[in-house]
């Protein structure tokens, strides 16, 4: 039975991962490089409608990919998986779980801060910090789900 979570959690991880990562791509190459050519009069309420409607998308997602990566470790450090799961699959478990705590710090140490700013004034330079930081998260998300979908083969 506990192989059978292990799967289950282990396909929602797969499929918020992914989730995750389209989304950060179109964010790093579309959205916040758009955002340069926002007028500084237009940019507090844009920068704010930006913030509350991404929360919408992103949070649940990203506490879903949180929480199962949780479970599988939970599942892994206990010896459940034990015997059920490819010793290489709890590798890349460990792997990816550690991706994906640099997305979290990236995003709460970094972005969040930047947005913080951004949200005070128009300033393009925070503005190219923010693309710039922002391969941090493009890249662990990216190789988080090539690393998770690994398992799969």
């Amino acid at each position: 039975m506990t192989g059978e979570w292990f799967r289950e959690i282990l396909m929602i991880q797969l499929a918020s991962t992914w989730f995750m990562a389209g989304l950060i791509w179109f964010v790093q190459l579309v959205h916040y490089p758009l955002m340069l050519r926002v007028g500084a009069a237009d940019w507090p309420v844009y920068e704010r409608e930006h913030q509350r409607r991404t929360t919408w998308i992103v949070a649940p997602v990203m506490l879903i990919e949180l929480l199962s990566a949780g479970l599988l470790l939970t599942l892994i450090l206990e010896g459940a998986a034990d015997g059920l799961v490819p010793a290489r699959t709890s590798v890349v478990v460990w792997i990816s779980t550690a991706l994906l705590a640099l997305v979290w710090l990236s995003t709460f140490a970094v972005q969040v801060r930047l947005h913080r700013s951004l949200s005070k004034f128009h300033d393009a330079r925070l503005l190219r910090r923010l693309v710039t930081t922002n391969w941090v998260r493009t890249v662990a998300w990216s190789g988080r789900a090539l690393l998770l979908t690994s398992t799969l083969f």
